[in-house]
């Protein structure tokens, strides 16, 4: 059995008296002081993650904007430069290979944010796909350590470290060249939670100071260290996908509620024929957001009934801190897909009740 791999935080973790559990090969923390407490910190003040884990792969040369549209369903060739965006990557089947951000960091170069559990993956995929073009694929992640900062006061503690500037970059931009506790830092206004917040890139072994530094803004803000508990409540009440649970390399952008993210016009990329096939003929499944009509908690994998039959399967579950109410995700077939069917969630051999919602289950203030 391998060993765990632990990032450049694991003694500030341990420090901080974190709980401390396998994921995607990694020993990460889930909580330190209690998951709903971070996941409200979160939500109405500041949180801030580890998320070195995450994999981070470059394309640069005259060839790196072919290599990247070919490779994701999304449109790159829109992106000023510090500009990103959220796309899949597909298989010629239009199953998921990956869900990642990309950002143009330069003229001909571009950054793939991957998950950890596809780094090597995605790294040898995109290799494969950049052979014989006019660009090199570089895996920089085991050089570059992730910090993020989310919620309604993360610019405010940014601005503390980096300056107005930085922390009015828009959302899906980023900035090169940013110095935080004098370290170089790369930041981009993204997150996995629903709520505002930021991504912090810095050279591996830097990150306990710039997690240090973090901490000490955000002590009169109400920042608090979070863990991968509070990351998975926040993404799922925002109708974030987790990859190997709500999507993987047997469904596709058209089945999950990624429609948005293939651009069917911007040319020739992996899977387009296969899901130009599958808009043309119609998704026999979808996947939806549901609630559960009492408080009982739907798990990955238990079957969804309805009219007396199965018709899906749960893909993620939680009770939902800042909803007070049982939500999930799940792929039923496109006939009990529509907003206000009732369905049945398996839970220990009982058929509760659950309510097909609108997604995302949370959208954050505006005001």
């Amino acid at each position: 059995m391998n060993a765990l791999r632990r990032t450049s935080l694991y003694a500030a973790h341990r420090a901080a008296g974190a709980r401390l559990v396998p994921f995607a090969g990694w020993e990460m923390p889930l909580q330190y002081a209690s998951i709903v407490a971070e996941h409200v910190a979160v939500r109405t003040r500041a949180g801030l993650f580890d998320v070195s884990h995450m994999g981070e792969i470059r394309v640069e040369g005259p060839g790196a904007l072919a290599v990247v549209q070919r490779l994701i369903t999304n449109d790159a060739g829109r992106l000023p430069v510090g500009g990103g965006l959220y796309t899949p990557m597909c298989l010629p089947s239009g199953g998921i290979v990956d869900d990642v951000t990309v950002f143009r960091v330069a003229e001909d170069a571009y950054l793939f944010v991957v998950n950890a559990a596809r780094r090597e993956h995605d790294a040898a995929w995109i290799t494969e796909h950049a052979a014989g073009a006019a660009a090199v694929v570089r895996d920089v992640s085991d050089a570059t350590a992730l910090l993020a900062v989310q919620g309604p006061r993360a610019a405010t503690i940014l601005a503390r470290l980096a300056g107005d500037e930085v922390a009015a970059l828009p959302r899906f931009h980023a900035r090169d060249g940013v110095r935080i506790a004098g370290v170089p830092t790369w930041v981009s206004r993204t997150g996995y939670t629903g709520e505002d917040g930021f991504e912090l890139a810095v050279p591996w072994d830097d990150a306990p100071r710039v997690w240090a530094a973090l901490l000490e803004a955000g002590q009169s803000e109400g920042l608090m260290a979070a863990g991968l508990g509070a990351r998975d409540t926040l993404r799922l009440e925002a109708g974030y996908m987790l990859y190997g649970n709500d999507i993987d390399e047997t469904t596709t952008p058209l089945e999950a509620p990624l429609t948005w993210t293939v651009k069917f016009d911007k040319g020739e990329f992996i899977g387009r024929d296969a899901l130009a096939r599958q808009r043309a003929t119609g998704v026999t499944r979808r996947l939806v957001g549901f609630e559960v009509v009492d408080r009982a908690i739907a798990r990955p994998a238990q079957e969804i009934w309805a009219d007396g039959g199965r018709v899906g399967r749960v893909t993620s579950g939680t009770f939902a801190p800042t909803l007070q109410r049982s939500i999930g995700l799940g792929y039923v077939s496109a006939t009990h897909a529509a907003v206000g069917t009732m369905l049945q969630i398996q839970i220990r051999g009982v058929g509760v009740p659950a309510r097909v919602v609108r997604l995302p289950f949370y959208r954050r203030p505006t005001s």
